[in-house]
């Protein structure tokens, strides 16, 4: 996951929104998400049996962006895609579980996690001291730390941010989550003078700019939305694209999150 956009108590119909992109190697297979056993919806990293973002069916989310820095990383790793399915699957309480998961990859290639549910957003970080409660508002998150004002992230936060708004969503649109889904195909690469420095070639900076990448080897593998409105019902739809960024297919799920207790 690459880019991804929570809005917590942010929007009136929904308690939370997620929006991400996830970008890859097209060459890395995976699987279009679905049920686990363990008992959470995600898609599946074949190569490594990890997972990217997914939701329970007590209505908590996790997902993971990777940071950015190859004077730091280590080839030999191992995955960071195990942080999502075990903050998904177990029972413990979010503000213990997102701490220990945190600093069980310590070690581990630099990452973000970020989980939430219906009372509470927290975000963490192996390349921070300690992870945060966040408060009701909206947030973005890429490839370096939370609300990083990279153009990617202030750019589609603030589309997201008005999709949020009172004006952003008539009445009538109910459901339909085509308006996130188009806002994270936005494919404008930024000005050079707004490009951050990540420690990558320019012309790759310039790719990884975009919030939505095209590109033959890498780029964005999938589309996801998440809603779950103030009453539980839960809306999740992923789309995949291939290389040259044509969508090639949605995985669309409904469900009731469970009560507590």
């Amino acid at each position: 996951m690459c880019l991804a956009l929570i809005a917590f108590a942010a929007h009136p119909r929904y308690r939370m929104v997620v929006a991400a992109n996830r970008d890859e190697f097209h060459a890395r297979p995976a699987a279009p998400s679905a049920w686990w056993a363990l008992g959470f919806l995600a898609g599946r990293d074949l190569k490594a049996g990890g997972t990217w973002l997914g939701v329970n069916g007590q209505g908590r989310f996790a997902l993971l962006t990777n940071v950015r820095d190859p004077s730091r990383h280590a080839p030999h790793a191992p995955s960071r895609g195990t942080l999502v399915p075990n903050l998904l699957a177990t029972g413990k309480p979010l503000a213990a579980a997102l701490p220990a998961q945190v600093q069980a990859g310590a070690a581990l290639n630099g990452f973000n996690l970020v989980a939430g549910d219906a009372d509470e957003l927290l975000w963490g970080s192996n390349r921070v001291a300690a992870p945060l409660a966040l408060t009701p508002g909206v947030y973005g998150v890429s490839n370096h730390l939370l609300d990083t004002p990279w153009p990617k992230v202030e750019r589609t936060k603030a589309a997201f941010r008005r999709w949020c708004g009172k004006d952003g969503m008539r009445d009538d649109e109910g459901d339909d989550l085509e308006p996130v889904l188009a806002l994270l195909h936005d494919t404008e690469r930024a000005p050079d003078a707004e490009l951050p420095a990540t420690g990558v070639t320019l012309e790759r900076e310039r790719m990884l700019s975009a919030p939505f990448i095209v590109g033959a080897d890498y780029g964005t593998r999938c589309s996801t939305v998440l809603t779950i409105t103030q009453d539980g019902d839960a809306h999740w739809i992923e789309r995949s694209f291939d290389s040259r960024g044509t969508a090639t297919g949605d995985v669309e799920h409904r469900f009731v999150v469970a009560r507590r207790g």
